[in-house]
């Protein structure tokens, strides 16, 4: 559980180092590009004592660059998000993909919840829909990118449960590092695309800055992985997704002045009330 506890505070910590770091005046993959380049030298320093992370059987490296292009995209629909939604909203969206994951368990490996976190899951999918229906002034082009980075960030969580039962937990160094390899190669061709569009330069202020998202991005997902290997995914999702809203939520109040509305405000009770019961 404890894994699972910091994964929450990690992924809180990566919104929230969005929020804080972006530079509308600047490239918008610098910080993403700086973000992905933390995270590769994270997988080196951390891979286990004469391993090498440059090998690795074929399914590994298909796995994690599979997972990369989900990190990209994800990433890229949170920080156009977050400006347009708030980073409450955004955070609420992202996770909410724990339906894809949940789909993928029960559908493809077998997991089957129990009664009541049957019930907990509901009510995490209650609060979510009523979080951002107390969202104020959302336009449809905003509405879309939100259901775009729930989309990505589902399916880079459920590519973390498919190598959690197909993969070697002996290559979790190697899963990363091919991840996160691909995700910093397809970011270095928007941020040069970027740049012939729009004259915007990468800075290396904003690249500094994306080691302040890169550092919990990498723990979210390698504590997550760990969560995953000891506890079952309908209650890690659930936990993982609705501890993240709620931390990304409070900060955004307290830090960011973004105001809860009264549906937000329920919606953030109905949460409390489904960690009850996924943990029954």
């Amino acid at each position: 559980m404890l894994y699972l506890l910091l994964a929450i505070l990690s992924s809180a910590s990566m919104a929230l180092a969005l929020r804080l770091f972006r530079d509308p005046a600047g490239n918008r993959y610098g910080i993403i590009l700086g973000n992905y380049l933390t995270c590769i030298l994270l997988a080196l320093l951390l891979a286990p004592r004469g391993s090498s992370v440059l090998s690795g059987s074929g399914g590994t490296v298909l796995m994690g660059a599979v997972t990369g292009f989900f990190y990209v995209a994800a990433l890229v629909g949170m920080q156009t998000s977050v400006h347009r939604n708030g980073a409450g909203l955004t955070a609420a969206f992202a996770r909410l993909g724990l339906v894809i994951s949940l789909l993928v368990s029960v559908l493809f490996f077998g997991e089957r919840p129990a009664p009541l976190q049957l019930v907990g899951a509901a009510l995490v999918l209650a609060a979510l829909v009523l979080i951002h229906a107390g969202g104020e002034g959302g336009s449809k082009k905003g509405f879309g990118i939100l259901l775009l980075t729930l989309f990505f960030s589902g399916g880079a969580d459920a590519m973390s449960k498919v190598f959690e039962q197909l993969g070697d937990p002996a290559e979790n160094s190697r899963f990363f590092f091919w991840l996160f390899v691909t995700a910093l190669l397809m970011t270095a061709g928007f941020a040069l695309r970027e740049g012939r569009r729009t004259g915007k330069r990468l800075v290396l202020r904003e690249l500094a800055a994306g080691a302040a998202v890169g550092v919990p991005n990498y723990f979210s997902s390698f504590l997550l992985l760990r969560s995953l290997q000891s506890l079952p995914a309908f209650l890690v999702f659930p936990v993982f997704s609705t501890g993240a809203i709620l931390l990304t939520l409070l900060a955004g109040a307290l830090f960011f002045r973004e105001r809860l509305t009264r549906r937000q405000t329920l919606g953030v009770c109905l949460i409390l009330a489904a960690l009850v019961l996924l943990n029954l």
